[in-house]
């Protein structure tokens, strides 16, 4: 063992339900504020509980760990053929190794083709080499999703306005699960009637740090929740994760979905936080205060 790295790194499947906790804890661990080489934990978590998650994407998670420690890991989000590979900076030895698996069995296939994106943060230097030793190829475009974003909470927050008969409540003064679908529906711009997937609303409020004071509506005058944005906040941790934003699209440009978002950060400014991130540096967060940071690129093979 040499600076407290053991040599005895071992791979092996994600096993449930123990594992759940010791990837909190690596994330937790390795989390940096400004350019974070990992997934913060709240990405995981809204990950795991997401109604688009299914059991079969277990099987593309592996863990790479020093004696029972996590140190590596290699995971989808919601689907194969896109990769995250995260990293204990101690143990960057490993990224080779992690990134060899997921190109062997996270990739997508399309009749004869096979196709793999791995996203890769700009200043993993490492894993770009290894990229392109393996011939991925990296998109170049500047694309707001590449980037990540923060928003730092003042002293003295400003004050949020909205139209008159409009009003901000959290899901813990209403939560009618009905209204938020249809929000989160409209919202993200799906045509005709929403499914109204009330029992993935419920798996969504279900995650360990899933808290209602933080979560925000806008209620329209008729009633209906007209904009929503999500906060995830953990006591280990000063700064926020924003997801999901929407607002239905026949109220927008009205300063709703702003309202929305800077409510759930002011309230983690009541309790301690610092800051906010958003992964992505779309024109509406920038335009109240988010600021990009860095970006993700992601690099793709076709075989």
């Amino acid at each position: 063992m040499t600076g407290g790295i053991s040599m005895a790194v071992i791979m092996r499947e994600y096993r449930k339900p123990q594992d759940y906790e010791k990837v909190n804890e690596f994330l937790i661990r390795t989390f940096n504020n400004h350019k974070y080489p990992n997934w913060p934990q709240p990405r995981w978590e809204y990950a795991l509980y997401h109604p688009n998650w299914k059991e079969d994407l277990f099987k593309y998670i592996r863990l790479w760990a020093d004696n029972g420690k996590i140190v590596g890991m290699v995971n989808v989000e919601h689907y194969p053929g896109e990769a995250f590979i995260q990293v204990d900076p101690e143990y960057s030895f490993l990224k080779s190794e992690i990134f060899n698996w997921a190109d062997k069995n996270i990739y997508d296939e399309d009749g004869n083709k096979k196709s793999l994106v791995i996203q890769i943060n700009e200043f993993d230097d490492e894993l770009k080499e290894i990229a392109e030793r393996k011939g991925y190829i990296k998109d170049e475009r500047e694309q707001p999703w590449f980037t990540i974003s923060k928003f730092n909470i003042p002293e003295k927050f400003p004050e949020i306005n909205l139209p008159d008969g409009f009003e901000l409540k959290s899901l813990a003064e209403e939560n009618d699960l009905y209204k938020l679908d249809r929000c989160l529906w409209k919202g993200f711009n799906h045509s005709g009637q929403p499914d109204y997937d009330v029992e993935g609303r419920k798996r969504m409020q279900s995650t360990p740090n899933f808290d209602k004071e933080l979560n925000i509506v806008v209620v329209a005058p008729n009633g209906e929740y007209v904009a929503y944005s999500g906060i995830w906040m953990i006591p280990q941790f000063k700064t926020s994760y924003v997801e999901p934003v929407a607002t239905d699209p026949s109220y927008r440009r009205m300063g709703l979905g702003k309202a929305a978002v800077l409510e759930c950060i002011r309230r983690v400014g009541e309790r301690g936080g610092e800051s906010a991130i958003v992964e992505t540096a779309l024109p509406f967060y920038l335009s109240f205060g988010f600021r990009p940071i860095f970006q993700r690129y992601p690099w793709k093979k076709t075989t």
